[in-house]
């Protein structure tokens, strides 16, 4: 608890500061208001993220619903923070900052949503006796992309599994011996990890264990038959802890809350599976963003082409324009027309969800981009710009290529400014460096490219790079042409003026 005592000591410097200090209550069940309720879920991990998204999420259910649970964190590590957290009795403030309907919001809420927190390596029994609890009814995860993982290493005898499939098979297979295998006790589980169809991705873990541990077919069948894994999308950026800002907040909330999370006002939480989970997690009824569905695929696409799309083309546009940060890109009289042109009229155009639906998130993402609170720095997304232009913006492009007969020219432009930025070299508006951060392999290619001076030979040799594109695209009518038209614009104009020949 060093660390949470360094934070509480904050206000040191000035009389102020040390009658300040001395106002702050302790932030524990002592001196705050905490809710008692049935636990209902079992969460994997206790990190930023989850409580500033899926703990809020059951924190406003238990608010506006009849949902009536808490949730008990499971820390998948040995090493984590949990001790922080049973030091606070579990409480915490979320922050979320943004605009919302064009205003800026900026909130404080404390969430006693969380009954306790668990170490499964110094309180096993504790852990696997979770699944002895009628009440518990939901696993929810985010162990990050390499949690959901196959260790062949795990035994069922472990205390606990090092795997965090692992660790679940042990909890599920434990609840179907003391329940004797009652339909009713299975459980339903959200993993929100960031890989696409997490929750295929961790049934298939889940059946590779029983396999593995040769766990008798009734619980095999208990498994597939009662209890429900689903596939599910989290959108929400999380900050974390507001250094900067926590002398302010906890002067504000009067406690000193050394695990305050910040994150942005937007949520929204993709989760496919049928209207009958819907009703026992009730989010939806609570006026939150979360929506069940038949497939996660589309909203998957619609988040990868609407968000991360658009925000690898400006970034090298606005740079070079001599703007570093997204929402002055998005403010900017001629860089704000091309992202909306980008975002509107080009990438929407591919996708076939609803209009209403595309245009509504579309706007949200702008209201997002055009944070207040966030200095969201253009060079920090520039990082592997052309494997994400290859996963988010190039299946965009020959979709509309497809359906218009036309290269949607502000992709193309795009493209090309990723190119020019990778040339390196110096800024034209003040002498700032481009340092191009990607596959070795990739700089080692552009700048033989470039080195030959020749935006025609540029433009062959990264469109004809399979490693990059696994194809060459060259092949795709008309891009060559173009792509050599934008770098030639690019040198002579400069980018500013290069981008308004598209506008």
């Amino acid at each position: 608890m060093k660390k949470s005592k360094y934070l509480c000591g904050y206000l040191k410097t000035s009389n102020k500061s040390k009658t300040l200090k001395n106002m702050l209550k302790p932030l524990n069940k002592h001196f705050a208001p905490k809710s008692v309720m049935p636990e209902k879920v079992i969460q994997f991990g206790e990190g930023n993220f989850l409580r500033a998204f899926v703990d809020w999420i059951i924190w406003n259910m238990d608010q506006k619903t009849s949902f009536n649970g808490s949730v008990v964190v499971v820390q998948p590590l040995a090493q984590g923070m949990v001790d922080w957290l049973n030091g606070q009795d579990c409480l915490y403030h979320v922050n979320l900052q943004g605009r919302e309907n064009g205003k800026p919001v900026n909130t404080l809420e404390r969430i006693d949503v969380i009954s306790r927190c668990l170490n499964p390596y110094s309180q096993n029994e504790a852990f696997m006796s979770l699944a002895d609890q009628p009440e518990i009814r939901f696993v929810i995860s985010n162990t990050t992309e390499a949690g959901i993982a196959f260790d062949p290493a795990c035994k069922l005898d472990d205390k606990p599994a090092s795997s965090y499939p692992g660790k679940l098979v042990q909890l599920l297979y434990r609840r179907y011996q003391t329940f004797n295998g009652d339909p009713t006790k299975g459980l339903i589980i959200f993993p929100c990890e960031l890989i696409f169809l997490n929750g295929h991705v961790l049934k298939d873990c889940i059946r590779k264990y029983i396999d593995l541990w040769q766990l008798p077919e009734g619980f095999r069948q208990w498994f597939e038959n009662s209890c429900g894994v689903y596939a599910t999308l989290v959108d929400r950026i999380v900050p974390g802890f507001p250094r900067k800002e926590i002398a302010q907040i906890q002067e504000k909330i009067g406690y000193c809350d050394n695990l305050v999370v910040q994150a942005e006002n937007f949520h929204l939480w993709v989760i496919e599976a049928p209207k009958e989970v819907a009703q026992e997690f009730p989010a939806d009824k609570a006026g939150l963003h979360v929506l069940f569905v038949p497939s996660e695929e589309p909203y998957h696409k619609r988040k990868v082409t609407l968000l991360n799309g658009p925000h690898t083309v400006l970034s090298p546009v606005a740079y070079l324009s001599g703007v570093n940060i997204v929402r002055d890109a998005c403010q900017h009289e001629v860089i704000g027309k091309y992202i909306h042109k980008v975002q509107f009229d080009e990438l929407m155009q591919t996708l076939d969800l609803p209009m209403d639906e595309l245009e509504k998130f579309a706007s949200d993402v702008l209201e997002r981009f055009d944070n207040p609170f966030v200095d969201h720095a253009v060079t920090s997304i520039m990082l592997n710009s052309f494997p994400k232009f290859q996963t988010r913006d190039l299946p965009g492009l020959k979709i509309y290529l497809e359906r218009r007969g036309e290269l949607p020219r502000g992709l193309v432009f795009g493209l090309a400014a990723i190119i020019t930025y990778y040339k390196g070299g110096k800024r034209a508006q003040d002498g700032a460096d481009i340092t191009p951060n990607d596959d070795p392999k990739i700089i080692e290619l552009l700048q033989q490219l470039w080195a030959t001076g020749d935006t025609q030979k540029v433009a062959d040799g990264v469109l004809a790079a399979d490693f990059i594109w696994q194809e060459d695209l060259n092949k795709v009518p008309g891009l060559n042409a173009l792509v050599k038209q934008y770098l030639d614009l690019i040198q002579d104009l400069g980018m500013l003026d290069a981008v308004k020949t598209i506008l």
